[in-house]
C-alpha cells in the first residue's frame, strides 16, 4: 500500500458521507458510538459516576467527593467525543478511518495511563478489559478501512 493513499485516506480532501474501505466498518463504528454514548452518561448522570458501582474505586475515602466530580467530567468529555462520533457516523463518513486511528490511539494511552499511575480497585472495571478487546477489533477496522472495494460509496 502506498503511503500517499494511507494519507488521502486518513485525511480526506473532502469530509463527505463516503466510504473507505468495507461497510463492515460503519457498522461497527455504530456499535462503538452507541457504547461511547452510554457510557459518557453513565459517568455524567450516575449518583457515583460509576466511580465505585463500575470502576471499583473505594469512595469511602476522605475526597471522594473529588473522585466523583473527575467522573462526571471525565463523561462530559466523553460526550463531546461521542457527539464528534455521531456526526461521522451519521454526516462524515470518510472520516471514519481518522476516528478509528483516534480511537486506536484513546486506548492505548489509557492502557499507558493505567499502568504509569495504578490505583487500587475493589474490582476490575469492564473498560479494562474492554480495552483489550476493542483495541484490536478498532486496529482491525481500520485495515479494513484501507481495504479496495469495488462498491464503495454510501449506505
Amino acid at each position: 500500500m502506498r503511503f500517499d493513499r494511507i494519507l488521502t485516506t486518513l485525511f480526506p480532501e473532502k469530509a463527505d458521507n463516503s466510504i473507505s474501505g468495507l461497510k463492515i466498518t460503519v457498522y461497527v463504528f455504530a456499535g462503538i458510538v452507541i457504547l461511547s454514548t452510554v457510557r459518557s452518561l453513565i459517568h455524567i448522570f450516575a449518583a457515583d459516576g460509576g466511580a465505585g458501582s463500575i470502576a471499583g474505586i473505594d469512595l469511602t475515602v476522605s475526597g471522594a467527593d473529588g473522585i466523583v466530580f473527575a467522573f462526571a467530567l471525565w463523561g462530559s468529555a466523553q460526550l463531546i467525543l461521542a457527539g464528534l462520533q455521531w456526526l461521522v457516523l451519521l454526516r462524515y463518513r470518510a472520516l471514519l478511518p481518522l476516528m478509528y486511528l483516534f480511537l486506536i490511539v484513546e486506548i492505548f494511552l489509557r492502557i499507558l495511563i493505567g499502568r504509569l499511575k495504578p490505583i487500587q480497585l475493589e474490582a476490575t472495571p469492564p473498560g479494562a478489559i474492554g480495552n483489550f478487546i476493542l483495541l484490536p477489533i478498532a486496529v482491525i477496522m481500520l485495515i479494513m478501512c484501507f481495504v479496495e472495494n469495488d462498491r464503495q460509496g454510501t449506505l
